[in-house]
């Protein structure tokens, strides 16, 4: 039997985001936008619920905050690494589709690499193989495609093993 707690907030978390995100829209923690912010933490999650029939249980939360801080690290370097890219001679520049093969069974895990591939400039996820062993990652300047792959596998793969299973 579900608390009430559970029952009130399916995905903490989703609330969580939620009500930050409101109030950061916003700019403001006017009473009225904080009553607002709270009845949409509490009103998403329940009527997003049946679109969600397996909620993912992520098995490590150090493993999140480390993987959470890897990628906001490589955000910060890789807008630095487009930046000069993308202003240096373009000449340079080396575009291209690479396929990353997949450890990640989860489809929570495979959404969420593939959430990352996308947020990091100057790569973005493209496609996933209809078996969903492969992700078709394009790439701003891909110098060298089995670099890339380990990059990708290493640092975003291996840890969502590590959350997902």
């Amino acid at each position: 039997m579900k608390t009430l707690r559970q029952r009130l907030l399916p995905a903490p978390l989703t609330s969580a985001v939620s009500f930050v995100a409101w109030l950061l829209l916003n700019s403001t923690l006017d009473p009225a936008h904080l009553l607002l912010a709270a009845i949409l933490a509490v009103a998403l999650p329940l009527l997003l619920a049946p679109l969600r029939p397996d909620p993912p249980q992520p098995r490590s939360w150090a493993t999140v905050l480390r993987l959470t801080a890897i990628v906001l690290w490589d955000v910060v370097v890789s807008a630095w690494q487009v930046a000069r890219a993308v202003l240096g001679p373009q000449a340079r520049l080396k575009p291209g589709f690479v396929w990353v093969p997949l450890d990640l069974t989860s489809p929570h895990g495979i959404a969420v690499l593939g959430a990352i591939i996308t947020m990091t400039p100057g790569t973005l996820t493209a496609d996933l193989s209809p078996d969903r062993k492969y992700l078709l990652v394009h790439g701003l300047d891909v110098g060298d495609e089995a670099e890339l792959i380990r990059s990708i596998k290493e640092r975003y793969e291996r840890p969502l093993l590590e959350i997902f299973g």
